[in-house]
């Protein structure tokens, strides 16, 4: 398996040490930066396959800067973990809705955090898969990132993505909400429920009336993908 790399990002030099250390003995490579300006020169010269990055840096915050990575389309499929100090709910939602993957407050063990990072580098590429999956007219490939119907490319975010993705590779089981947001958010982040609708919703429009019929809702249930009438 080729050895990733992760970026640590944040101002304490004792903590971007302490990181370090535990993901040399778990065998990552890591790059530093103690702020978001260093930060965004090592993710596009070297395209870290993860970034830990603290709330509060100099400057432009980890929330602020986690935000306009997964706006960029270069940067968006780069899955972060916040660190931070701050325990309160709102707080967890705020960075999670920034777009960051999970969540981590300090103080953690080390142990604590590459269990995490392994969890997060697990779920964001899903199954190692490469190879395009189709069904139907409908085309996934991973590798160029790419959904098609036919000739037309269809766009839809990130989130979308993920979740075609999983639906794909998953097709006609029943999957409750609780179960996807496990597969396709990961167990450890604070999602509502409802949210899952939310996405379900966007993803039926993005794939419009040739492929909506695809995602098919299970009263009572959750979710199913398949071709065969609901």
């Amino acid at each position: 398996m080729t050895q990733k790399t992760v970026l640590i990002v944040d101002d304490e030099p004792a903590i971007r040490e302490m990181i370090a250390v535990a993901l040399e003995m778990a065998d990552y490579r890591y790059l530093e930066a103690g702020d978001t300006r260093q930060a965004h020169s090592l993710i596009i010269d070297k395209k870290p396959d993860l970034i830990l990055m603290d709330w509060m840096l100099p400057g432009v915050s980890g929330v602020e800067f986690a935000r306009r990575l997964k706006k960029d389309e270069s940067t968006a499929e780069i899955p972060i973990i916040m660190l931070t100090a701050k325990t309160e709910e709102d707080n967890k939602i705020q960075g999670l809705e920034s777009g960051a993957d999970d969540y981590i407050t300090k103080p953690f063990s080390p142990r604590e955090l590459v269990a995490r990072l392994k969890a997060v580098l697990r779920r964001t590429s899903i199954q190692g898969i490469e190879s395009p999956i189709e069904v139907e007219t409908l085309r996934l490939d991973p590798v160029s990132h790419r959904i098609t119907s036919g000739t037309d490319e269809i766009q839809v975010g990130p989130t979308e993505y993920k979740l075609l993705q999983f639906f794909m590779t998953h097709q006609d089981r029943v999957y409750t909400r609780g179960q996807l947001l496990d597969h396709v958010w990961g167990g450890n982040v604070y999602v509502e429920e409802r949210t899952v609708d939310v996405h379900i919703r966007r993803l039926r429009k993005a794939l419009g009336s040739a492929h909506d019929h695809l995602v098919q809702t299970v009263r009572g249930t959750g979710y199913r993908f398949s071709t065969k009438a609901g």
